[in-house]
C-alpha cells in the first residue's frame, strides 16, 4: 500500500524540465501515466509501473515526481489548463445575445473531450482518493471558477462579484460532476449532457434575470 505524503510539496513535481530532452521525458512519463491509470485504476497505479510503461529508469521519474500522488495532481492540473483554454475561446465570443448557443457549443466540446479521452474521468476519480488530493482538485476548480466569474460579468451586469463567484463555483462543480457522470461505467450517456445543458442554461437565465431586476431596482 502506498504511503500518503504529508508535505504539501510532495503533491507537486519536484522540478519542471527546462531542456527539450527533459521535456520530452517529462511528457512521456505523463502520457504513460494516463494510459496506465485508465487500465488499472488509482489503487493499483504505481510509479514503478509508470516508469516501465514510459521506458525510463525509475530514478529519472523520481527526478520529476516523488510519488504517484504528484503524478496524478499534475495530470489534473494539465486537464484544468486545457479547460481554461476552451473557456478563453468562449470568452472571446461574449457578450452575445446568443450566449445560450455558445454555452451549448462549449458543453458539446467538453463532453466530446470526456467521451473520447477516458483518462479525464480516471484522473478526476483518482483526485477524490485522499483528502489532500481532493483539496488540490478543489483548488483547480476554484481557478476555473475565477475565470468563469469574469465571463459572467457581461451576462449579469447588475450582480455583485461575490454573487458571480458563487454562481461560477456552482457551474464548474456541476459541469465536472455531470461530465464524469455522462461517461460512467465506460459508456457514453448523452442524455446526461442534455440535462446538463438544460440545468446550466436555466440557472444562467435565472441569474441574468435576477441581476437585471436588481440593477433596475437600484436605479
Amino acid at each position: 500500500m502506498t504511503t500518503q505524503p504529508n508535505d504539501p510539496a510532495e503533491f507537486l513535481p519536484r522540478r519542471r524540465p527546462s531542456q527539450e530532452r527533459s521535456r520530452r521525458r517529462f511528457d512521456d512519463i505523463l502520457r504513460a501515466a494516463r494510459a496506465l491509470l485508465v487500465e488499472v485504476g488509482f489503487e493499483a497505479f504505481t510509479s514503478e509501473q509508470v516508469a516501465l510503461r514510459a521506458g525510463v529508469p525509475i530514478g529519472s521519474l523520481y527526478q520529476f515526481f516523488g510519488n504517484k500522488f504528484a503524478i496524478i495532481c499534475e495530470l489534473d492540473r494539465l486537464d484544468t489548463v486545457n479547460v481554461q483554454a476552451e473557456l478563453e475561446k468562449f470568452a472571446g465570443e461574449i457578450p452575445s445575445l446568443d450566449w445560450a448557443q455558445l454555452l451549448e457549443k462549449l458543453l458539446d466540446h467538453l463532453a466530446a473531450l470526456w467521451r473520447t479521452d477516458p483518462s479525464r474521468r480516471a484522473v478526476w476519480l483518482a483526485m477524490q482518493a485522499t483528502p489532500p488530493t481532493r483539496a488540490i482538485a478543489a483548488e483547480h476548480e476554484r481557478e476555473l471558477a475565477a475565470q468563469v466569474t469574469r465571463l459572467l460579468a457581461p451576462l449579469t451586469p447588475g450582480s455583485k462579484i461575490a454573487q458571480r463567484q458563487v454562481i461560477a463555483e456552482v457551474l464548474v462543480h456541476v459541469t465536472y460532476s455531470m461530465l464524469n457522470f455522462s461517461i460512467r461505467d465506460g459508456q457514453s450517456h448523452p442524455d446526461a449532457v442534455v440535462q446538463l445543458k438544460t440545468m446550466l442554461t436555466g440557472y444562467l437565465m435565472a441569474a441574468e434575470s435576477d441581476a437585471a431586476r436588481k440593477k433596475l431596482s437600484s436605479t
